[in-house]
């Protein structure tokens, strides 16, 4: 199993007996003006259903890559609002099944008695991010951040946007998943997760910033999809101030940033960024 992060203490990599990330299939290159096919195979992500267990009780089929998945657990379950801190988790376990994997994640007895009070089913969520309530009140909302937050130089941005791409291993090998990394504030990466789903990768990303204990205001977000209201709130819940993203945001994205007093910068490329929100937090020039 290749590895889709850079070396950095408090980031090691603890897999399971894990099914490989990607897979590679024969295939038929076709041109238009040749009538003869050429013969050749292709990398392809794997993409595997795993059912998140808590207690004994299932609480959601994802659609994942079967990578990272301790690392997912815990991001997912703070992104949920199932837990409010690493420490809630006592331990994951990952089992084998013939139809996928299931996680099966250990909570603290006080928080899973006021996880299975609150308990709603889900099957399938895969992008929406909202299947499942039951009203528009039930939209995801993140707690408020204390503090400000803190600036980020644009040469940062920069930096970080211009190593990302030799960190994406696995899109590299498939071209068909998505990244989310965390950046120092000097832009060095020192945290990257893939996956085909692009709110599985910030939630596995999530999951190993809250094991390392990293402090939210030491860095930034990267994401390489774009940026969603449903990837807005997974930032706020960890508390980060600045989400950069590569694709362009939803229009409730940038409110919902507005209200967490994010900085939202989208569209980025190598020679130029959009900001959408937190003007403020910028740092320009060089």
């Amino acid at each position: 199993m290749q590895s889709s992060e850079t070396s950095h203490p408090g980031f090691e990599r603890r897999e399971p007996a894990a099914s490989a990330t990607s897979v590679r299939v024969p295939t038929l290159v076709v041109a238009y003006d040749d009538p003869d096919p050429r013969a050749d195979s292709r990398s392809l992500a794997v993409e595997m259903p795993v059912n998140v267990v808590y207690g004994s009780v299932p609480y959601a089929v994802m659609m994942t890559t079967p990578a990272d998945l301790e690392d997912f657990a815990y991001g997912f379950s703070l992104t949920e609002g199932i837990v409010e801190g690493a420490g809630e988790i006592r331990s994951t376990t990952v089992e084998s099944g013939e139809d996928g994997l299931r996680l099966l994640v250990d909570l603290a007895p006080g928080r899973l008695r006021e996880h299975l009070a609150r308990k709603r089913a889900i099957s399938g969520r895969t992008g929406c991010g909202v299947c499942g309530i039951e009203d528009l009140a039930s939209l995801p909302l993140a707690a408020p951040r204390s503090g400000k937050g803190p600036d980020v130089a644009v040469a940062a941005i920069r930096t970080a946007l211009d190593g990302l791409h030799a960190e994406q291993h696995l899109n590299r090998e498939t071209r068909a998943v998505h990244a989310a990394a965390w950046a120092r504030l000097d832009g060095s990466l020192v945290a990257v997760r893939e996956d085909v789903g692009r709110h599985n990768a910030l939630d596995k990303l999530i999951g190993a910033l809250m094991r390392a204990g990293e402090d939210p205001d030491g860095g930034f977000l990267v994401i390489t999809s774009r940026c969603s209201f449903e990837m807005a709130e997974k930032a706020a819940s960890f508390g980060a101030s600045v989400i950069v993203a590569i694709s362009a945001p939803t229009s409730l994205a940038i409110e919902r940033a507005r209200r967490h007093d994010m900085t939202l910068c989208a569209i980025a490329r190598s020679d130029t960024l959009t900001v959408f929100a937190g003007r403020e937090r910028l740092i320009l020039g060089t």
